[in-house]
Parts: C-alpha cells; structure tokens; sequence
C-alpha cells in the first residue's frame, strides 16, 4: 500500500511538472522541434548564403555575415525549440540556450543528435525543479544549465562521433551499393518522412550528404508527392497542395486504417530512390537537414540546388566541391523529385483503385 501511495505520489508530481516519459513526446515532439530548430537556423542560414553568393555588392555581403549568424547558433535554436516542443517553463527553456550550445559544440559532425540527447536530461532536471523553490530564477537555470553542460562535456564527444560513423557508414554503403542502398534509404526515409517521426531530423542527426542524401531526398519527396497525386480525387488542389507543399503526415489516420495504401509512393520511392544513385547520381551537399524535407516547400530540390553551388560543412568534410549543373542534372532533379513520384503513384493508384483496392474516400483528409 505504502509502495502504491509513494508511486502515485511520484506520477502525481510528475503530472504537476510536465514530465512525461512517452514515445509522442520524447520522440515525436522533441525530434520535430529538433527540425524546427534546425529549418530557422541552418537551413535557412544556408539558402541565404547561397543568395548571397548570386547578389553583388553590400547585399550579397550582408546575406553572407547573415549566414554566418545562423550557423553559428544552431546548437542553441535547436535546444530551445526541443524544449518549447516539450513543453518546457519559461527559466528552463531559456536555459537550454547553453545547453544546446555546450552539446553542439562539443559533439562535432554529430552535434545534432548530441544536442537532442542531452537536452532530454536537463529538460527532466530543469522542469523537476521549476517552481519550487522560492528562489527559481537561480535554481532552475542553474540546474539545466550544470546538468546539460557537465553531460555535454562527458557524452557529447562520445556522442557526435557515433551518429558520425553511422552516417559515414550509410554514405560508404550507398557508394559501394548504390542500387541496394539507393532503395533502402529511399524507401525508409520517405516512411519516416510519412510517420509522426522527423525525418528531417534524422538526416540531420547523421549528417546523410552525397548520394546517400540524394537517395534521401527522392524518397521524400516520393512519399509527398506520390501522396499528393493519389489522394487528389478526393481532396482536389486543397489537398495537393498541403501534401505536397506541407507533409504528408496528415495521412496518417488514413494510412493506420488501411495501410496498403502506402503502396504507391512506396514503389515510386523504390524507383526513384536508385535512380538518383546510380543514373543520375544525385547528390546532397547542402545541409544534411535538407534530405529529409522532401517537397515541404521545396525544401528538398532547392537544397540539392544550394548544395551543387555551395557545398555545405559537412559535404566539404566528405571532400565534396562545388559543381555546375548541367542539362542532365537538372534533367535528373526534375524527374526524381516530381515528375517521376507523380507518374509511378498516380498509374500505381489507379491500378488499386480498378482492382478494389482503393474505395473511393479512403485518402480523404479528415
């Protein structure tokens, strides 16, 4: 009975807290807002150097500083925007700024996913004793800040190599392999890309460049497109366009449902996917974050197109250079991220739907 009270005192105050130790948000919310925080520094940082290199004169050199900026801070916009998506106080929140800054600057290559682990620790320390005491403007940020920098500094190391070596082993593999690699990234990242789980995140975590990434971002951009096309007749251009321009997550109902209506994108990823390895040999050079964004904005295409004109970090330290696009792969980046998923899912769903394997209004959004 004593062990019963005890219990239900500790989930009471935990309640109390907001802490909660579940799949949706440790692993859905805090890798989402690790993309998020990601997309406003990084990639954006990115984009608008490659702007700066195009405009002449002091704009060009205002955009550049501006990218230097954003680069700069993205241990730190990461940090926050896990612990805003966790629903984190407002001391502990504010805290996170050096966490995230400690955890990335120590974690290297993989300061990404370094980042995301050990803000999970001090998120649990700081929101355990946010406004408990009657001096919280010092104990809670001293608590996140001492807990995630002291963790930083024994796991972060430890940590960015790991998701270094992962990542370099997936790109080694995609060389060597490029038809088998380039269907199991392609296939895998664009169900991720689908599922409540950030894919963006992911690629970031490992920083997946070259074909790898290229792999990457067609099966992304398969699953968003493909998904567009497919469920056009029941969603019309409303829908075409937050599928394809927004996420294709807002099928997920759908898809728990009925999940053989996966089966278009996923056959177009397939193909895609060791297309963009082994005829056209796309790559990703720009931010790893890129490759897992697929059409959402065109978030996907544009960084291949940053990434041929100014490779980023982590490219540069695979030995990748800058490239000047020709006929063939702006041919290729065309057919791989759009015309290719909309053609093999649309003819693949038309198949299913003829055959009884799609009723009408099962890709209804609800």
């Amino acid at each position: 009975m004593e062990k019963q009270t005890a219990s239900t005192g500790g989930n009471s105050y935990f309640q109390q807290q907001n802490i909660e130790f579940s799949f949706h948000r440790i692993v859905i919310q805090g890798l989402g807002g690790m993309a998020h925080g990601l997309f406003a520094s990084l990639l954006i940082g990115t984009i608008i150097k490659t702007l700066g290199t195009f405009l002449p004169g002091p704009a060009g050199a205002f955009l550049l500083e501006t990218a230097t900026y954003t680069a700069a801070v993205q241990g730190t916009a990461m940090a926050m925007a896990i612990g805003f998506s966790m629903g984190c106080p407002p001391y502990v929140l504010y805290s996170l700024a050096t966490v995230g800054y400690a955890a990335a600057a120590l974690g290297g290559g993989g300061g990404p996913l370094a980042v995301y682990i050990i803000c999970l620790p001090a998120i649990f320390c700081g929101k355990l004793v946010s406004k408990r005491t009657p001096v919280d403007l010092l104990v809670t940020p001293t608590v996140t800040i001492l807990t995630g920098v002291l963790l930083a500094t024994f796991l972060a190391p430890s940590i960015g190599r790991l998701a270094s070596l992962l990542g370099t082993v997936i790109m080694w593999a995609t060389n060597q392999q490029p038809f088998l690699m380039g269907v199991l990234v392609s296939v895998i990242m664009g169900i991720i890309l689908t599922l409540p789980i950030s894919s963006a995140a992911i690629c970031a975590a490992l920083g997946l460049v070259g074909l790898a990434g290229g792999a990457a971002v067609a099966g992304c951009c398969a699953h968003m497109v493909g998904f567009a096309v497919c469920s056009y007749r029941e969603n019309k251009t409303g829908g075409l366009a937050s599928i394809g321009l927004g996420t294709s997550m807002l099928l997920v109902p759908n898809l728990l449902k009925k999940p053989i209506l996966w089966l278009p994108p996923v056959l177009a990823s397939a193909v895609t996917g060791p297309l963009a390895t082994c005829v056209f040999r796309m790559t990703m050079n720009s931010a790893p974050i890129s490759a897992g964004m697929g059409t959402c904005g065109l978030v996907g295409p544009i960084g291949v197109v940053t990434g041929w004109l100014t490779p980023g970090e982590a490219a540069l330290a695979q030995g990748m250079s800058a490239v000047t696009p020709g006929a063939v792969e702006w041919l290729g980046l065309i057919l791989i991220c759009l015309v290719l998923p909309a053609v093999i899912s649309f003819l693949t769903s038309e198949f299913m739907r003829r055959r009884g394997w799609i009723a009408p209004g099962d890709y209804k959004l609800v």
